[in-house]
């Protein structure tokens, strides 16, 4: 197990829903699983008014998202080491006070001058926090490291975002800086690497030579719930498609890492995002789809439209639902088309990477309905019902030689001795061990939003470029399958059940 240093885990936006939801109980599971040392602190950090007892009791005691994992779920021995700092984050005279707490915490529970900052704070303190943190001299690194890990949204656009990692710059370098996409920490996405460069069955075929075309989804059932005002202001492309999405495509596509290190992987992912072929006015009208969900009926209940829920304009033109195709210009990709979507009302839940291989040139076969063969098909499923499937071709019993397509799959689940841990629960552990792996690098999310900052230029300037409605619970708008190239290629629309595919599924 490699060392993990004594430290104090710092949450600003200690009250929010993510630290009770997530943060809380990843750190806990680590602290179960024993890969937390004996030396540690968590001091959450907000301007609601909670004494240390307080808040231990909001977050462990009372917190129904904890639940005790490797036979070690002690948790008033967990709350002794939770601490609550109540301050205006966004007030530098209260930081000299907060530095002071820190030293007396460290102190009383040993923990050095390790210290992380996790910024679970609106992004208008992204730039507020750290340079107050440096004002106190809480970046310095001369008698222990400090980190600092950055939610999503990294920028609205590609100019604040460069002007955000700028400002970042000024007071912590590169290496501390660790900007969080939970997507990454998801186990399934972490394998994609070992299927790829790990199976000599896979990577000989991973090219332009024989596949078709790749996919990546993300769909999601609820709709914007009370996050109406925020999400009105984003959309999904810059909600899901600029880190999220690319994230994958770029993990999917990569070339092979020289070595299995952190600055080796993400080289590579940079590489991907630079050859991204660049979208002009014309590919973003005939290559991109946006959509809002409408009032529907999903098993009876009636759901209101986007237009009608919270904090939402009545005429917003703020996407709900995207899709996009696009072209990677290297020597591996060149002619494969890129598929991506994501949308919020779809059927169900589920994130997955579909590559989709070429069918067999010689069509000998049929399936018994008189259509040649199909292409082969691998389902990389993300979330829920984590695993790998492959779909190919086999004989139909008895007489000829007619041939149906049948499954083969292997579900994360079916370890039974093995714990998968939530993204949260992986990523903290890289950040504390000092491996930014799994993080996004300044230069990588500032060339993902080179690509898709022409998209929204093309839809503030272009405001006659529709936006289709969609019946909540559907699969979006049916413009989408206008995207794809060639005959009888349409979307693949996932069941949430992986085992059972094709067999039954949502609508």
């Amino acid at each position: 197990m490699k060392k993990t240093d004594n430290h104090i885990l710092v949450i600003f936006g200690a009250s929010g829903d993510l630290t009770e939801r997530k943060l809380i109980p990843a750190v806990f599971n680590l602290h179960c699983r024993g890969f937390l040392p004996d030396n540690f602190a968590v001091v959450g950090v907000s301007r609601s008014a909670f004494t240390d007892e307080a808040y231990r009791e909001k977050v462990v005691f009372e917190n129904e998202h904890l639940k005790d994992v490797g036979g070690n779920g002690d948790r008033a021995k967990f709350a002794k080491r939770i601490y609550y700092h109540a301050m205006q984050t966004n007030n530098p005279a209260d930081y000299p006070i907060f530095r002071d707490r820190l030293k007396q915490i460290s102190l009383e529970c040993e923990t050095g001058d390790n210290c992380i900052f996790y910024l679970s704070t609106p992004p208008s303190l992204y730039e507020v926090i750290p340079r107050s943190l440096a004002e106190v001299g809480l970046h310095r690194e001369q008698d222990g490291w400090k980190r600092l890990i950055i939610e999503k949204p990294f920028g609205y656009n590609l100019e604040t975002a460069i002007d955000l990692n700028q400002k970042l710059l000024q007071y912590f370098s590169e290496s501390q800086l660790y900007r969080i996409d939970h997507y990454l920490g998801k186990e399934t996405v972490q394998n994609l690497l070992i299927t790829r460069f790990g199976n000599s069955i896979f990577e000989p075929i991973w090219n332009r030579n024989y596949i078709h075309h790749i996919e990546v989804t993300a769909a999601e059932t609820v709709g914007v719930e009370k996050r109406g005002g925020y999400y009105d202001g984003s959309g999904a492309m810059r909600d899901m498609v600029q880190n999220h999405l690319l994230q994958l495509v770029a993990l999917v596509a990569m070339e092979p890492p020289v070595q299995a290190t952190e600055t080796s992987i993400r080289n590579e992912r940079m590489k991907l995002f630079q050859s991204l072929r660049a979208l002009s006015e014309d590919d973003v009208v005939n290559n991109v789809i946006r959509g809002q969900y409408t009032q529907s009926k999903i098993k009876g209940e009636s759901v209101p439209g986007y237009r009608e829920e919270e904090g939402v304009a009545t005429e917003s033109r703020t996407e709900t639902y995207f899709a996009m195709k696009f072209f990677i210009d290297n020597w591996r990709w060149s002619g494969v088309p890129f598929y991506i979507r994501t949308g919020k009302r779809l059927p169900t839940r589920v994130s997955e990477i579909v590559i989709h291989f070429k069918p067999t040139p010689h069509h000998l076969f049929s399936k018994g309905n008189g259509l040649p063969n199909t292409e082969n098909i691998l389902v990389i499923r993300i979330q829920p019902n984590e695993g790998i499937l492959l779909k190919f071709a086999m004989k139909i019993p008895g007489a000829g030689l007619q041939a149906t397509d049948v499954n083969m799959d292997f579900h994360y689940s079916d370890l039974n001795d093995a714990y998968i841990p939530e993204a949260y629960e992986r990523l903290l552990l890289d950040c504390i061990q000092g491996d930014a792996t799994l993080y996004a690098r300044g230069d990588a999310v500032e060339a993902a939003w080179e690509f898709v900052d022409p998209i929204l230029k093309v839809w503030e300037s272009n405001p006659d470029i529709k936006i289709y409605g969609y019946p909540a619970g559907t699969w979006g708008p049916e413009h989408a399958d206008d995207l794809l190239e060639g005959d009888n290629i349409t979307w693949r629309y996932p069941c949430r059940n992986l085992t059972d595919d094709g067999i039954y599924c949502e609508l």
